[in-house]
């Protein structure tokens, strides 16, 4: 029996697009950012109900711009996605109106929290605070990736990126940005290696450190 090579394995895995209304797709987009949403490990055990990762970073995507989301399957389904919007402020805009209303009640803002369950349930219910305008204007698209342990480091995320890239040039958007944990020097320099640069440094008040590519 033939050997198979890294290559073999790769070509097995697909990028492809994100099926709107497919359930199966939907709960891998949620388990996925559970599980890849602490510090990149599981967050299982470190959140009032870590649902709210989901519902802020991964399920309104699938909701609000499916054409903008795309999966890594391995065959039995996802094991990464990328999502994100071409406009941010729309995105927002949409988030507000028609997202926000749906998960309000489950995720109640925490008052005087200040906790990360506290950070994140005030992001869901002023997203607004998520527009850097400075950032935003040259950059009007932003993104947000997750791969489970086992597709990381096999080229996937290059492929994912690629894929929603090259989505984002053939709407003509100029430039796109992220939001990083300076601590997570391996996502930093891998944002680096696709020639991200740094736009905004982390300050006392916000500790984000914003990379952006001009398209």
């Amino acid at each position: 029996m033939a050997r198979m090579t890294h290559s073999d394995v790769e070509a097995e895995v697909e990028i492809r697009r994100y099926r709107p209304g497919d359930a199966a797709d939907a709960a891998a987009l949620r388990r996925i950012c559970v599980r890849t949403g602490y510090n990149g490990g599981d967050a299982r055990g470190h959140y009032r109900d870590p649902g709210v990762l989901p519902a802020l970073f991964a399920t309104p995507y699938a909701e609000l711009a499916p054409e903008l989301v795309f999966v890594a399957d391995e065959g039995d389904g996802p094991i990464g996605y990328i999502v994100g919007a071409a406009d941010t402020r729309a995105f927002y805009r949409a988030f507000r109106a028609t997202w926000l209303p749906r998960v309000r009640d489950r995720f109640p803002e925490l008052a005087g929290a200040t906790d990360m369950d506290g950070e994140l349930r005030g992001l869901l219910h002023a997203p607004e605070r998520m527009i850097d305008a400075e950032v935003v204007r040259e950059h009007p698209a932003h993104l947000h990736i997750d791969l489970l342990p086992r597709g990381q480091r096999r080229g996937l995320g290059t492929r994912l990126m690629t894929a929603y890239l090259d989505a984002l040039r053939e709407r003509g958007v100029p430039g796109v940005h992220l939001g990083m944990n300076p601590a997570n020097t391996a996502a930093h320099a891998f944002y680096t290696r696709l020639g991200f640069v740094t736009l905004r440094e982390p300050t006392e008040e916000a500790q984000v450190l914003y990379l952006g590519l001009r398209l």
